[in-house]
């Protein structure tokens, strides 16, 4: 039952953390005119901010005393999957020339089953 709340609770956050992420990139690139890539990047940044705060108040409820090394691993895991976000989003848009917006939700696809694993796995096991 806890798994399954949890699940619920971390697809919940992970849509609003994809949304925000998605709603901060089409700001920046659209209203903005900012380059894709330092939109992505932005985006990136207001996103694992939001998730870190409902990752460890709601979905995993970490009463982890060391809140600067779990900050720590979440933002490491967090740096790594935006490292294959921007990667993927270069190879989608500059190189098989998908569509930037069709391309930001693909990615973010994979981003949150990759940042569910490890949120699970490292950061509040």
């Amino acid at each position: 039952m806890k798994i399954e709340r949890e699940l619920f609770l971390y697809i919940f956050f992970g849509v609003l953390t994809t949304l925000v992420n998605i709603a901060v990139y089409l700001f920046f690139t659209r209203l903005l005119g900012v380059n894709y890539l330092i939109s992505n990047i932005l985006a990136w940044t207001l996103s694992v901010l939001f998730a870190y705060v409902t990752n460890r108040i709601w979905v995993f409820e970490s009463r982890n005393n060391d809140i600067l090394k779990e900050m720590a691993l979440f933002f490491a895991g967090r740096i790594f999957s935006g490292v294959v976000d921007t990667g993927l989003m270069w190879l989608l848009i500059d190189v098989l020339f998908v569509g930037d917006a069709i391309s930001k939700i693909i990615v973010q696809v994979i981003v949150v089953v990759l940042n569910y694993v490890l949120s699970k796995a490292v950061v509040f096991k």
